[in-house]
This record gives structure tokens, sequence and C-alpha cells, in this order.
């Protein structure tokens, strides 16, 4: 993404105005007062978007753990001894939905689970990260046997659903970096409008001193 400079063309901020009965410089008050909203609007989706580029990473890092565990269990790695994990359980309202702090951390289930898979049973775990963001999304894993361990072709939901979510962040951010240029370009625009007005002021009041 394109770096933003909002003050290589400010050569006057609106507190610096002051008062005035000027309906040119009325004007430019008004045109910087639009130009810091753009402004603000412009460095809001800059951050949505640095914390979208964050998810997209890790679910990307998932993306990858979820098919090497998929590979892993296919080819039965591990499946001479049981497995055994055990896992801190999102808690979840009455509709599904995972419960967090307020600070947006996810608040587990008093007991945690522990899982354990056979020996001879060709079937990966989840990590505890991806627990976590799978159901604080809402997004789809098998849960025929209602666990965190799967055979290979169980792993297969939890792949697509990852798949899709990473799509949807890479076309999230896509439009919002419209925005930003949107946003970009009210900014220079009001900019530019409240610079000419001051200008205009100043030749006005010049050619009244001069008594033109």
């Amino acid at each position: 993404m394109s770096q933003v400079n909002f003050s290589s063309t400010s050569s006057v901020s609106f507190g610096e105005l002051g008062p005035t009965t000027s309906l040119q410089l009325m004007f430019a008050k008004l045109q910087l007062e639009l130009a810091g909203t753009a402004k603000t609007q412009a460095k809001d989706k800059m951050d949505a978007i640095a914390k979208a580029q964050d998810e997209q990473k890790l679910v990307s890092q998932l993306l990858n753990e979820a098919r090497q565990a998929k590979a892993d269990a296919k080819a039965g790695v591990g499946n001479d001894a049981a497995k055994t994990e055990t896992f801190n359980v999102p808690k979840k309202d009455a509709n599904g939905k995972v419960l967090v702090d307020d600070k947006g951390n996810i608040i587990y289930e008093e007991k945690p689970r522990t899982e354990t898979v056979p020996k001879g049973n060709n079937a990966t775990f989840m990590s505890q990260e991806m627990v976590d963001y799978m159901e604080l999304h809402g997004l789809a894993i098998d849960r025929t046997a209602n666990n965190y361990s799967h055979s290979a072709d169980e792993w297969d939901v939890a792949i697509t659903a990852l798949e899709g979510r990473l799509e949807e962040l890479g076309t999230n951010t896509q439009q919002e970096m419209v925005y930003i240029q949107d946003y970009m370009g009210q900014y220079n625009s009001y900019l530019q409008g409240a610079n000419t007005q001051i200008a205009n002021s100043n030749q006005t009041l010049t050619s009244l001193a001069r008594g033109q």
C-alpha cells in the first residue's frame, strides 16, 4: 500500500485562520474541516487494513497447518501409539457465539477437554490456536465426533473454511484500499480549495489596502 502524506500540501490549519467574517475565509475553514474529516477516515481505513493483513498472515499459517495435518493423517503419522491432547474449549452463548471479555479475549469453559486418538487411528489434532480462531469466527469444522481431531477427509472441511476466509479478507482489503484512495482524493481536493480561497482572500485584502 502506498504511503500517504497528509502534510505536504497544507500551508495553514483550520485553527490558524481564526474568527473571520470574510466569505472566502469562511469557505476556506469549511474546506479545511472537510479535509480533516477525510484525513481521519483515511487513517481509520489504514488501521483496518493493517489489522486485516495481520489476520491474513494468521489464516495463511493456519491453512498451512491444516494442510499438513491432513497429509499427516493420510500418511498415518504417529498412529503407532495412542495420542492425547488437552484443549481449552471456548465458551459459547445460547446462539453458539463464542464469549469474549472486555479486552476481546476468549472466555473458556472452566474444565479443559482431553481427547485421545487410539493407536492405529489415522487422525491428527488441531492446535489450540486453530481451535480458537475457527470457533471465534464461526468457521466450519467437521463436528461428526464433536472433537478437535480429524481424519484426512474431515480436514477438508476446515481447509475449505480457511481458504474462504483468506479470500474474504483479501477482497475486503482491496475494497478498503479503494476507499483510502477516495479519501485521499477528497483530502487533496478540499485542501487545494482552502488554499485557493485563502490566496484569493489575501489578494482581495492587498487590493483594498492599495485602494484598488
